[in-house]
């Protein structure tokens, strides 16, 4: 039996241990897998502890995907463009190797998923923080013509795109920098849905055709996805199936074989009332 975590602060709301139990069981891996509370000033000598326990691998959540990225061993490209790790493998020689499985969760759920196709589109991402960092490299190897980052502190979103400029056309600026721009998709990746709130959108953003898409989750519809569809979007869609398939990207790397998630995103999705 091997032994697997997902590691945060919080950590009980996580539907990682459901998860991974429904990929094990589908895929016939004996394996188990829990959450683990660490304390905030404790990541490192957490994973340490569960390594020598003989645990084989971890997901990692708020707040410390930056420290994982810091106490890894080996990175991969991934990791290393989006600057945090939310999974590690521990190898045969107990090195660590550090992983990010969100911008191709982002991805394969919106296109695989969903059907929405990138190449060609015009993309607009909300929010200049960590969980966007994480996503751009994987949105901008999909050939969108256009990907503008707009977040209230403009800086930070022109610094953002800076750094991914390399990999295809990507632009950033305010939230005012919304006006009169065009687009194919709207990704929320900004942390006001936590207070139930909205970022101070312009009330024409959203022209026919639209599609909205929040990484963040929840029973209900959060309140961007009510904005969007209140504002007339095309379809809109939160990020669970995003949190299945980065999910199954780790199990793939651990196990080596990548489980089916329609069937998970099935089992998870609430039933809106």
């Amino acid at each position: 039996m091997d032994y697997y975590a997902v590691i945060g602060h919080p950590i009980g709301h996580s539907k990682s241990p459901r998860i991974h139990a429904l990929f094990a069981e589908q895929t016939g891996q004996a394996l188990r897998y829990e959450a683990v509370l660490a304390p905030l000033d404790g990541f490192a000598g957490t994973v340490r502890d569960l390594v020598a326990r003989g645990y084989r691998g971890f997901n990692v959540t708020v707040p410390f995907k930056g420290e994982a990225f810091v106490l890894a061993d080996e990175l991969t490209d991934r990791a290393r463009r989006a600057g945090a790790v939310n999974t590690l493998k521990v190898e045969d020689d107990g090195r660590l190797l550090g992983e990010n499985t969100d911008g191709v969760g982002l991805v394969t759920d919106l296109t695989r998923n969903l059907g929405i196709r990138l190449r060609d589109r015009e993309v607009l991402v909300l929010g200049a923080g960590g969980a966007v960092r994480g996503v751009l490299a994987p949105l901008l190897a999909e050939g969108p013509a256009g990907l503008h980052i707009a977040n209230r502190t403009g800086s930070r979103a022109e610094e953002l795109a800076r750094d991914f400029a390399d990999l295809g056309p990507v632009t950033g600026g305010d939230l005012d920098s919304l006006r009169g721009r065009h687009s194919h998709l709207l990704i929320n990746g900004t942390s006001a849905g936590l207070d139930d709130e909205v970022p101070p959108l312009p009330d024409d953003l959203l022209r026919p055709g639209v599609d909205c898409y929040d990484m963040m989750y929840g029973d209900r519809p959060t309140a961007f996805l009510r904005w969007a569809v209140a504002h007339g979007a095309a379809r809109t869609a939160d990020g669970l199936g995003m949190l299945v398939e980065q999910a199954a990207e780790s199990f793939a790397l651990w196990r080596g074989i990548r489980p089916r998630t329609a069937p998970v995103i099935r089992v998870l999705r609430p039933v809106q009332p």
